[in-house]
């Protein structure tokens, strides 16, 4: 029964929560948008696969907000930046470092700047039906020197 539990969660963690084909990105990390619900412009420093769409997390001024596609309208203007691009995008197939369950490997979900450096959403917790109070988070920010990269 063990043996079954950890295939069906192997199955759970390595299928792509949008189908078999990625949706497109509206916009690019760290490209220029402009806001359509305040009228403003920010940039785009993370985006995550959340409620079966993506989640946009745009810069504006000293706050993040959090859109999706009908929100914003991307410039195609980049901003120019010192930081290095993200080690993984979305969809790479990883290995998390810490994990202590028989399945460690994930899919990327999402990717987030925070202080500098780049971050990854990943499911770290099966889905249950009930959630207990104290449940840890399903979906944290990883760093990227807790994944390895799973060559297929």
């Amino acid at each position: 029964m063990n043996c079954a539990i950890t295939a069906f969660e192997k199955c759970w963690y390595l299928s792509p929560p949008w189908g078999q084909q990625m949706p497109s990105l509206e916009v690019h990390l760290s490209e220029k948008v402009y806001l359509t619900t305040n009228h403003t412009f920010g940039y785009c420093y993370g985006v995550q696969w959340e409620q079966d769409k993506w989640v946009y997390a745009i810069a504006v001024e000293r706050s993040i907000s959090y859109v999706t596609k009908r929100e914003i309208i991307g410039t195609g203007r980049l901003q120019s930046t010192y930081l290095r691009k993200p080690a993984f995008v979305l969809g790479d197939r990883v290995m998390l470092r810490f994990d202590s369950h028989a399945t460690k490997q994930r899919l990327v979900l999402g990717i987030v700047l925070v202080n500098n450096a780049w971050f990854y959403v990943v499911e770290v917790i099966s889905p249950t039906l009930v959630q207990p109070l104290a449940a840890p988070v399903r979906f944290p920010l990883v760093g990227e020197t807790d994944l390895i990269r799973v060559c297929m």
